[in-house]
Parts: structure tokens; sequence; C-alpha cells
């Protein structure tokens, strides 16, 4: 099946794109909270709000903002004197699996940046002293000695992203519906298709299995190494 194939691809260009997207961003929102500034709780509370809206309303909300005529950015563009970066965002063919990706990075960075935070203030406070008494800067504190020991945190996010990548049906849904064309389908909306519209049940059935198959793929080795790391 050509469609369902599409879809698994499309899957995949969204898992390569939106993972590492969310966890560099999440990061770089962690690293920025750290450095002690001030009315951090408002900061907080201002990266973490994309994550607390569901996928129907921000699919709503993002839509508005990626309409052609009426949309917040083409809008804006034209109002600053940047109209010739004025584009079809979600309704361009070749472009439009990224804009979906960027809005789901914009949703998660948030929840990345919480896991982050807290792993960087688990960091006993004596390594960081030790660094900074041989002279290291700022860079050099988070490349080799905060960062390398983020790797729990990393993996974590790594593992959640996935999972919230391979289950993104709300948002899709809403913002393009695999549109324009197939270009943005994935797997469980290609089974809500099947089962809802074609009535196609036991392909939705197949697909759904398949889904969980790959979902399992992705947590039975995160739960194996958590329960290694707890047993240590």
């Amino acid at each position: 099946d050509e469609i369902f194939l599409t879809s698994l691809w499309n899957n995949i260009v969204l898992i390569l794109i939106f993972v590492p997207g969310s966890l560099i961003m999440g990061l770089f929102l962690a690293i920025l909270l750290d450095q002690k500034v001030r009315k951090e709780n408002i900061f907080k509370i201002i990266y973490l709000l994309p994550f607390t809206l569901s996928f129907v309303v921000t699919g709503f909300l993002w839509r508005w903002m990626y309409n052609v005529r009426v949309g917040v950015l083409n809008t804006l563009l034209e109002s600053i004197g940047l109209g010739f970066f004025s584009n079809d965002w979600i309704q361009n063919v070749d472009w439009a699996m990224f804009w979906v990706c960027v809005v789901l990075i914009w949703q998660y960075s948030g929840y990345m940046m919480l896991i982050f935070l807290a792993g960087i203030r688990s960091i006993p406070e004596s390594h960081v002293m030790a660094a900074a008494v041989d002279g290291a800067s700022g860079f050099q504190m988070y490349y080799h000695i905060i960062i390398p020991q983020l790797k729990a945190p990393i993996f974590t996010g790594f593992v959640l992203l996935i999972v919230f990548a391979l289950k993104a049906f709300d948002l899709i849904f809403i913002l393009t519906n695999g549109g324009p064309g197939y270009v943005t389908e994935i797997l469980p909306l290609t089974m809500y298709k099947e089962v809802f519209r074609k009535k196609h049940f036991s392909y939705g059935s197949a697909i759904a299995t398949i889904l969980f198959l790959l979902i399992m793929i992705v947590v039975i080795p995160y739960l194996y190494k958590t329960y290694r790391m707890e047993k240590e």
C-alpha cells in the first residue's frame, strides 16, 4: 500500500526533525534559565505554556497563523516590508512537513526544558566549582562538565519525543489533515481514515498493531535501562 508506506516515511521524517529540534531547543532554554535570571518562575510558565495546550487548540491556532490570506505570519511579514518572505507554509508540498514540525517543537520545547533544567540542577555543585577554579569558561563548563552528565535526561526526552511523534494524530488532523496530498499524513491519521472513512476495520487494526509495536520497540529498551539504573 503506497499510502501506508508514505505515512510510515512521513513519520520517520517527523521524528528526524521534531526530536532533535525539541531536544536542542529544550536544552537551550534550560541553559538560559540556569543563568540565575530574575523572575525565573515567570519564564518557566511562559516556556511551558504551549505544552499545556491541547493538540486541537494548537492545531487551530497555527492553522490560522499559517493561513495564506489572513494568517498572522504573512500579515506580519508584509507589514514590516518583508512580504517577499510570505509563502504558502503548510500548503507548500515541499515544506509542509517542516512547518508541522516547527509547531510540534514549539509545543514540546518547554517540556524538554523542564527535564533538562532538573538534570542541570541535580549536578553536584562541587563539579561546577572545581571547573570554575580550573578557569573553565561558561561554554567549557556546559560542554565538558554539565552536558555530559545529562545523558539520562537526554535519553528520557529522546524516548518521550519519539512516542509523541508516533501518535501526533490530533495536531496533524486539525492542521493539515495529512495534506497537501499525503505529504504530512502519518500512521495514526492513515489508521483513522481507513477505519472511520473507508470502513476498512481489519486494515485499520493492522496499522494500529504496527504502531503499537513501533512504540514498544522504543519504550521497552528505555524501561530496561531505567530498571538497570535503579537496580545499580
